[in-house]
């Protein structure tokens, strides 16, 4: 090849290279562009997904906010709904105590329109209550016969004539005895205990009233008549009352009798298990080869069959024996009333259950057992060191007092120094009454405030 050629050709193929690294780095800078704007999506890729995240973690905090905040006010209501509760409890207590404050005042005052009876008569005996109305009625009889049950002092004329004018007075004498009379039997019929007093005012008005309508004859029924009538009103009724009281102690004597007949029972019935303990005994030492310990036993159960044998007796042919009680019942009376008595069986709890039986809600709880050899004069005793306390006044036999048990016990340990006092109250329905109660009012609660809760 020529120099020329050469040349030639060298000139040619020298832009060659340049091409080839222009091209090569056209595509590197192609590859680089397209490196570029992937790192570019990539970038923005992972700003919007970092902008998402804190959108998220934003949102994130934003409900543990909210949540917290709910939290505070569901605590906020629970406070609210206990606060009710409680105050719904208060209130209910004030109500039923302004409830049964007013039940008592209306009592109080019915009585106070009624009047309260007080007895005029001591007699203690119904017959002798008996011949005092006969007397009474008699006595009336006496005035009527003797025109002195209605009084007069008016000499009246009819046509002139004097005695036309008495016929006329004693015909009109008839009928105001006839009106009043049968007054006075519709008011001593319908006396009874709450209205003897509203009995005795009606008595009154109707001598007022027949008094008043016979003005123009100037006739009136005669003070003496009239007080007569108030009289038998007050003998019926106290009569009436001793019925009652002797009906009362029939009943308890019969109590008291059949405790004895109960008593004698026992005692026959201790003698015989005594003898047998005492023949079981005898046959045992008499029999060869017994074991010691079974004669130990048998010697132990007839000490104790003896002592249960004299017990009983002396229970049964002593009247002064007894066991004087001290027993309570919070469901049915209260806190702070007690129930002092006495019982001569020879387990007294069988009387405390007696009293417990359906007559009221909830059984006794008994707080002393004092066995006594002058039991009556322990309970007179007792019973006098809170009579100012006494539940029921008028009737002496309900032995309830309105009295702490501490007060009691300062009592019994004054009057039977060996005696033991619980103070203790198990009470276990009544407290299983509250708690059921309770919840009853919690569940009201509920239904009425479901939103507070």
């Amino acid at each position: 090849m020529d120099l020329y050629t050469f040349g030639l050709l060298i000139w040619i193929l020298l832009p060659l290279p340049l091409l080839i690294a222009f091209w090569k780095l056209r595509r590197a800078n192609k590859k680089l562009k397209f490196q570029i704007e992937n790192a570019i999506i990539k970038i923005e890729k992972t700003e919007q997904q970092k902008k998402e995240t804190e959108e998220r973690f934003s949102a994130i905090i934003s409900i543990e906010t909210e949540v917290k905040k709910l939290g505070a006010e569901v605590s906020e209501r629970e406070a609210a709904s206990a606060k009710l509760k409680k105050e719904y409890a208060e209130k209910r207590k004030i109500y039923d105590e302004l409830k049964n404050q007013i039940a008592i005042f209306d009592e109080k005052l019915a009585f106070a329109e009624m009047g309260v009876y007080e007895p005029h008569f001591d007699f203690g005996d119904s017959e002798i209550y008996q011949k005092n109305i006969k007397r009474v009625r008699e006595r009336q009889k006496t005035m009527v016969s003797a025109k002195r049950a209605t009084t007069c002092p008016t000499e009246w004329t009819v046509e002139g004539s004097r005695s036309k004018g008495q016929t006329m007075i004693n015909r009109q004498s008839r009928l105001t005895m006839r009106a009043f009379n049968n007054e006075c039997e519709a008011a001593i019929a319908n006396a009874r205990w709450n209205n003897v007093v509203a009995m005795e005012k009606r008595i009154l008005n109707a001598a007022k009233q027949i008094n008043a309508a016979n003005s123009s004859m100037r006739l009136e029924i005669s003070d003496q008549y009239v007080a007569l009538k108030l009289e038998e009103l007050n003998l019926t009724h106290e009569y009436r009352e001793q019925l009652k009281i002797e009906k009362d102690e029939r009943a308890e004597l019969a109590r008291a009798e059949r405790e004895e007949k109960k008593l004698f029972a026992e005692a026959a019935a201790a003698e015989k298990a005594e003898a047998k303990y005492q023949a079981l005994l005898d046959k045992a030492r008499n029999e060869a080869g017994v074991d010691i310990s079974k004669i130990q036993e048998l010697e132990k159960a007839l000490e104790e069959a003896h002592e249960r044998t004299e017990r009983a007796r002396a229970m049964a042919e002593m009247t002064k024996t007894g066991y004087v009680y001290v027993i309570s019942n919070i469901g049915s009376f209260g806190e702070k009333v007690v129930k002092i008595g006495l019982t001569r069986r020879l387990d007294p709890y069988d009387r405390v259950k007696e009293l417990g039986d359906a007559s009221v809600p909830f059984g006794f709880d008994t707080h002393a057992m004092i066995y006594s050899e002058e039991a009556p004069a322990l309970e007179a005793a007792l019973h006098k060191e809170f009579e100012a306390s006494r539940v029921n006044a008028a009737n002496r036999r309900k032995e309830f007092f309105r009295v702490t048990l501490d007060d009691v016990k300062s009592a019994v340990s004054r009057l039977a120094p060996a005696a033991s006092f619980h103070t203790d109250r198990e009470a276990q329905e009544w407290h299983e009454t509250l708690s059921l109660r309770e919840e009853r009012i919690s569940v009201e609660n509920e239904v009425e405030f479901p939103d507070q809760i």
